[in-house]
């Protein structure tokens, strides 16, 4: 990412009920430093997703969310951070779920494999990442240290507006 002409790190005990406070904190940052709402509200969906995801994999009740915007030209650089300790289980479905949506190379059908697949299974369906990667645009990464993960959904995209 290049230099930031933004961010915001946020760290919370996650539970559901922040996650609605936190999307519209975010909503309201990203539409004053991008100044496009389209970009801004597929921003939304993507925190909100990663936001769903720490709450329900964290297993000691904490996590971090941290918002960077870049602006390099006409483009715009977003990464969207969070950190969480979890369990080896939730690791190893992750790296599964990540290796699967990188060899993919169609959006839209990958999220329609999830949703197909989602149909037959309880638990841990990677639907939140998943939307991220089709409807959002922006591609996954993590990574672990000891019990943490570290997940990034990072985008470009065109800047319409000067934003701030």
């Amino acid at each position: 990412m290049t230099k930031e002409d933004a961010y915001c790190e946020l760290s919370f005990s996650p539970n559901v009920s922040l996650i609605a406070t936190v999307r519209r904190f975010v909503g309201e940052f990203y539409e004053r430093v991008l100044g496009d709402e389209e970009v801004a509200s597929r921003l939304v969906v993507a925190t909100h997703e990663l936001l769903e995801n720490t709450v329900r994999y964290s297993c000691d009740g904490r996590s971090t969310i941290r918002i960077g915007v870049g602006r390099n030209g006409d483009v715009l650089d977003v990464a969207i951070d969070t950190k969480n300790r979890t369990t080896s289980e939730h690791r190893d479905s992750l790296s599964v779920l990540l290796a699967e949506m990188h060899a993919s190379n169609d959006r839209g059908g990958f999220y329609q494999m999830l949703l197909r697949r989602t149909a037959k299974r309880d638990i841990g369906s990677g639907l939140g990442l998943g939307r991220i990667y089709a409807e959002s645009e922006m591609d996954l990464s993590y990574r672990f240290e000891a019990d943490e993960v570290r997940l990034r959904a990072k985008g470009s995209f065109p800047a319409l507006k000067a934003g701030r």
